[in-house]
């Protein structure tokens, strides 16, 4: 089991890997082992999930989800395997607690009169200091 938080947890059973071929540098041992990880998450079918985690994490993941509803997290940053397993869950993990915290609502507010009197105000002051600048024009 993999621990979330207190409320949260998947099981390993909802992960699947599949190693891969490590892009840029480090020579031969770059074409003769897959190192990388491609980690795959069922988010839309993962009975772990509450609803409304599930919907924020599809929100979050972006290009990261595909359109069946799989999260792909590719890791690979190391030089091994196992660094690299490692660093694909807890990027799933981050993702999984960022959408587990339930956004504050928004309350909407009114702009009060003194704001509103202090803008026009300054927008006043402004148009001042502008006129004043203007050429003036001399009547002989």
């Amino acid at each position: 089991m993999i621990e979330i938080n207190q409320t949260i947890s998947i099981s390993e059973d909802e992960l699947s890997e599949k190693f891969i071929r490590s892009s840029g540098p480090g020579g031969q041992n770059v074409n003769k082992v897959a190192t990388a990880v491609q980690l795959r998450f069922d988010a839309v079918n993962s009975p772990s999930l509450p609803e409304g985690v599930r919907a924020r994490l599809i929100a979050l993941a972006g290009s990261r989800i595909t359109s069946e509803g799989e999260i792909i997290i590719e890791a690979d940053r190391f030089r091994t395997r196992e660094q690299n397993r490692a660093d694909a869950v807890e990027r799933l993990v981050e993702l999984i607690r960022k959408a587990a915290v339930k956004p504050k609502p928004r309350r909407k507010t009114k702009v009060s009169k003194a704001a509103k009197k202090r803008r026009v105000d300054a927008k006043v002051r402004r148009g001042d200091i502008k006129r004043s600048r203007s050429k003036v024009t001399r009547y002989d």
